[in-house]
């Protein structure tokens, strides 16, 4: 139920229309006022001319999941006018735009309609058909600053700073806000909605999107090579980046720039070039969705068996196929996992939300390092392309890379022989060279197969030896990869595991079934393979719920593969319409499978 400070608002327009400017100033200002937000953008994969929603939750409590109800919703689309109406809970407010009328007939008795003229206020003051249809959606931006109390004066600070070099627009822009806002104070008398009130709430915390933060983690890294083939909803990464290089990554000496960043012609393409960059010594990534990823996909067990470090960032969206490529889901975990032909298993990380992109883009680095190998990190649209309000970013400035086994001239020049993957240490990770540091560190195979010495081979007993190493490679990546996140809110034999941006969604989820006295422990996986702790954890219970997001129960499959566990104690529950995931779906799946008796 709505209240003070706890309101979904959700705005129905058309994609083009310019609505993304007007609804991030909404959301921002509310920021500013110290209250906790986030913002979900459902939009179509075209241009522009198709239906649009974006969903402002406000939350007191700072819960980032997609809410299960919408209070206000702001219907300014005729095509959807039917469908927003029904998505408005008991009880809340529709505002729509009166200047043509609606349907008698699409009326609720159990919420509050609100008209304004919007149009016909906006065809009024303004010249220019793009002006009106910009300064319209505007206008909505007072009206619903009236009705729920959004500080205007916070929302002209931020007018300024947007358009600090073009002061015309600041006036235009608060003049449509005043449209709204005055007609709504002016006019209507009816049942408010709830208040957005100031708080202290958003200190030291910031509001922004996983694909940025990635972007900026891989500067934080050292990464210098990008590489990508555009594909949503990865291309904002790779722009990021670029953006980010452009401030950081230039010679304050010769002005020259100290990066590359290459568009490919195709997604093999591009993570052959990061794979040759990073076998040279440069850290480098390529970003990509799961199409590119089936694309990619022998050039990434090249790199697994040759040995060579980089890092995929796979910002997942909806398939098979290419799906609906402005939809979220969580369905690529086992086509990364095993990504390639043959025996690999490829290391994952499975951030949560924007800060753990920022986190996590260096510890993929280190890692592929390490371990030599590729990386992914398996983001999804929700984390990468919404706005997340996150801590702020910590820049430690005593942080060094983890480059791993690395020789060299030194090292090489001490060493009666080289050879390339030769285990030493007994870890399953050999040492590598740089081409050009010595001539000690050259060494020569004929396609990809090799002894242990760094020979070319088709000897079946030399390539079970490589592959039994690589299998020790993996074990001693277990123990590298980053620990899950375990919370228990009283001993008791039943669970909930997760991964990724579920997270949100099972975190307000345990919020409400311990309310109800229904207390469940918890476990976020952060990585592939699977810790120890992991194990642990789902031993000591009799029934484990899964939440993921995607059919087939991938994460489910995967526990059951890696720890070769009875299936029968991990119970899926699955969310998959591209939607992403809240909190009502997970308590009201759980409590179903408790009726039946699934749980302990």
């Amino acid at each position: 139920m709505a209240g003070t400070n706890d309101i979904v608002i959700k705005i129905a327009t058309v994609n083009g229309t310019g609505s993304a400017s007007a609804n991030g100033l909404l959301r921002k200002a509310i920021f500013r006022m110290g209250v906790p937000v986030v913002g979900k953008n459902y939009f179509p994969s075209n241009i522009q001319g198709l239906p649009t929603w974006y969903e402002i939750r406000v939350t007191k409590d700072g819960y980032q999941a997609r809410s299960d109800r919408v209070d206000i919703m702001v219907a300014m689309n005729a095509q959807t006018y039917a469908q927003d109406m029904a998505d408005v809970a008991p009880g809340g407010w529709l505002i729509y735009d009166s200047t043509w009328p609606r349907s008698r007939q699409l009326d609720r008795d159990d919420i509050t309609v609100i008209g304004v003229p919007l149009s016909r206020l906006c065809n009024e003051r303004f010249d220019g058909v793009r002006t009106r249809i910009l300064m319209k959606n505007i206008a909505y931006v007072g009206v619903i600053a009236a009705l729920t109390n959004i500080d205007l004066e916070v929302i002209k600070g931020l007018l300024e700073e947007t358009f600090a070099e073009k002061q015309h627009l600041i006036a235009a822009n608060m003049e449509a806000i005043h449209l709204g806002y005055d007609y709504a104070a002016e006019n209507f008398s009816g049942p408010s909605p709830p208040k957005v009130e100031k708080m202290d709430a958003t200190r030291r915390h910031i509001v922004i999107d996983g694909n940025t933060a990635s972007a900026l983690g891989c500067v934080y890294a050292g990464a210098t090579v990008g590489a990508w083939y555009p594909i949503t909803p990865s291309t904002s990464l790779m722009d990021a980046f670029r953006a980010f290089c452009a401030q950081y990554r230039i010679d304050p000496g010769s002005g020259k720039r100290t990066y590359a960043i290459i568009q490919a012609e195709d997604e093999l393409a591009a993570i052959g070039m990061v794979l040759g960059a990073s076998w040279m010594g440069a850290r480098s990534f390529t970003p990509t969705s799961g199409p590119g990823i089936s694309l990619m996909s022998e050039f990434i067990g090249y790199g697994y068996y040759a040995e060579i470090p980089t890092v995929i960032f796979n910002v997942q969206r909806t398939g098979p196929s290419t799906g609906m490529p402005t939809r979220t889901q969580q369905s690529d975990i086992l086509s990364c996992a095993y990504a390639s032909h043959g025996d690999t298993k490829h290391v994952l990380l499975f951030p949560a939300d924007p800060h753990e992109c920022f986190t996590m883009a260096p510890q993929a680095f280190d890692l592929a390092d390490r371990l030599q190998t590729p990386v992914m990190v398996l983001s999804d649209l929700d984390i990468g392309m919404n706005d997340w309000m996150v801590p702020e970013f910590e820049w430690d400035e005593t942080y060094v890379h983890d480059r791993g086994k690395v020789l060299s001239a030194e090292d090489l020049e001490e060493m009666d022989a080289f050879y390339r993957y030769l285990d030493v240490d007994g870890d399953g990770i050999p040492y590598r060279t740089l081409p050009g540091t010595h001539p000690k560190g050259s060494y020569f195979t004929r396609g990809s197969g090799h002894t242990k010495y760094g020979a070319y081979t088709e000897s079946a007993t030399d390539y079970q030896e490589v592959i039994d190493r690589l299998d020790e490679k993996w074990e001693t990546a277990r123990k590298l990869v980053p620990e899950p996140e375990i919370a228990y809110s009283k001993f008791n034999n039943a669970a909930v595991l997760t991964v990724g941006s579920g997270n949100g969604a099972c975190r307000e989820a345990l919020d409400r079934l311990g309310a109800q006295n229904v207390g469940l422990n918890y476990c976020r996986v952060k990585a592939f393979p699977f810790s120890d702790s992991v194990r642990e954890f789902i031993d000591k219970h009799e029934v484990v719920y899964v939440v993921e997001q995607n059919r087939d129960a991938q994460l489910r499959a995967l526990l059951i593969l890696d720890f070769n566990l009875q299936p029968d104690k991990l119970v899926s529950l699955l969310h998959y319409n591209g939607i992403p995931m809240n909190a009502g779906f997970v308590v009201e799946k759980v409590l179903e499978e408790i009726s039946k008796g699934r749980a302990a």
